[in-house]
């Protein structure tokens, strides 16, 4: 038996600058010549950047907001297979958010990030910033 869902709020604090302009020319990871990028932070969250350092590994979360939500199974590229997108990296799934591992290469003033590159288009909301703890791997 489903139980009533609680409504969520999500709120950009932030969006992606790059290069990358459509869904379709985009890397899907990003080792496959992923550009660099300036995240802006929206001023009203600027405070939460104080700590953010260049070398710094960082997840960018974001919202994948050209995706199809009504994606349930995809072909992961390469395989026949048709697989259940949680048990892939697709960007077309019922919430897209992106999750991003990147290096902090600059920090602009106090409301902008150059990072290394990240397969992200333009425009893309950021819903948050983590840092990278010692010990985690990379999500394949």
């Amino acid at each position: 038996m489903r139980m009533a869902t609680p409504s969520l709020n999500l709120s950009p604090i932030g969006r992606i600058h790059s290069p990358l302009t459509q869904r379709s020319g985009a890397p899907r990871q990003p080792w496959e010549d992923a550009p660099q990028a300036k995240l802006e932070i929206y001023a009203e969250f600027v405070e939460g950047l104080d700590g953010i350092h260049p070398g710094q590994d960082i997840w960018v979360l974001t919202w994948l907001h050209e995706s199809r939500r009504s994606t349930l199974k995809v072909y992961p590229r390469g395989d026949p297979r048709l697989t259940g997108v949680f048990a892939t990296r697709s960007p077309d799934r019922p919430n897209p958010i992106g999750l991003h591992r990147t290096k902090v290469l600059k920090v602009d003033g106090d409301r902008f990030i150059r990072v290394q590159g990240i397969e992200a288009i333009d425009g893309t909301p950021v819903i948050d910033i983590k840092p990278v703890l010692d010990g985690e791997a990379t999500p394949l």
